[in-house]
């Protein structure tokens, strides 16, 4: 009798607990969900469930950086402080789960104690690493796309459009990329109220691009001084190319630095072992 109720106590636990798995899936929605790869897609709901947890344990300080950083991220917008900090948890609580599961047969406990950690460090930093390198990646689009808009801008204003309506022309024909989406969405925000000054300041936050940061300022001051937008426009225009022109040379000149690690250390030595092979197989015969 005793085995039929551990049997039932077992059977009953197993389904509260694949219940209580699969839960948060089972709730979430698809309307909620960002766009992620397949293998991070199944994961979302219990980001979602994990991020109710992460909410109240945030500072206004940490959730007011996190949220900065997904918006020059260009994250969607789903994405909150407080589920960044829960892809660290499941992420890290994932990579304790396979670490522990492969090897707690080979290793002592501090062993195992010490990789499981480790992996799980890994793990929590792998977020913020890909944060980091999308804003890095959205920055360097941005800066490729802003001389030619920039020129956009400038051609209309001289051709005789006002500033709103330049704006919303670079925004219409404009190379596609994320400067583009980002002057969208500063124009949708002049159309619900917020003034010009006040947007093109956000915008520049936004994108968080020192080039973007002084046209914004150079605008200012020239409207309210009263100055004619065309030569200002222009001269930023200039600036902005010959800056591009200066990176390009920059990068250029870099080229054959970063070559030197693998010239010396890869392809040298693997030239003089081709080259020594033969020399040093016939003066081993000769002193044979």
């Amino acid at each position: 009798m005793w085995i039929w109720i551990s049997m039932a106590l077992a059977a009953s636990s197993l389904f509260l607990l694949f219940w209580w798995l699969g839960r948060p899936y089972a709730q979430a929605t698809e309307a909620g969900r960002p766009q992620l790869a397949p293998p991070l897609r199944l994961l979302w709901p219990w980001v979602e469930a994990v991020a109710l947890v992460c909410r109240p344990l945030m500072s206004w300080h940490l959730r007011l950086r996190l949220e900065h950083l997904l918006r020059q991220a260009g994250a969607q917008p789903c994405w909150t402080p407080h589920h960044l900090c829960a892809w660290q948890c499941v992420l890290a609580m994932l990579a304790m789960a396979v670490v522990a599961l492969l090897l707690h047969r080979s290793l002592s406990p501090p062993a195992l104690l010490f990789f499981t950690g480790l992996a799980a460090a890994l793990a929590a930093a792998w977020p913020w690493q890909r944060l980091r390198e999308r804003i890095r990646q959205r920055r360097q689009a941005m800066l490729r796309e802003f001389p030619f808009m920039l020129d956009m801008i400038t051609l209309c204003v001289e051709a005789g459009l006002n500033l709103h309506g330049a704006l919303g022309q670079a925004a219409g024909n404009g190379p596609p990329g994320p400067l583009r989406d980002e002057l969208r969405h500063m124009l949708s925000d002049i159309r619900a109220g917020a003034s010009r000054q006040q947007a093109l300041a956000q915008w520049a936050q936004r994108c968080g691009l020192a080039p973007l940061h002084h046209f914004v300022g150079a605008v200012a001051q020239a409207e309210q001084s009263g100055m004619n937008l065309g030569p200002v426009l222009r001269a930023q225009a200039d600036q902005r190319r010959s800056e591009r022109f200066l990176q390009a040379e920059k990068l250029a000149l870099e080229a054959p630095v970063k070559m030197m690690f693998p010239l010396v250390f890869c392809i040298f030595p693997c030239s003089f072992l081709i080259i020594a092979f033969p020399i040093v197989s016939q003066f081993m015969e000769l002193w044979k």
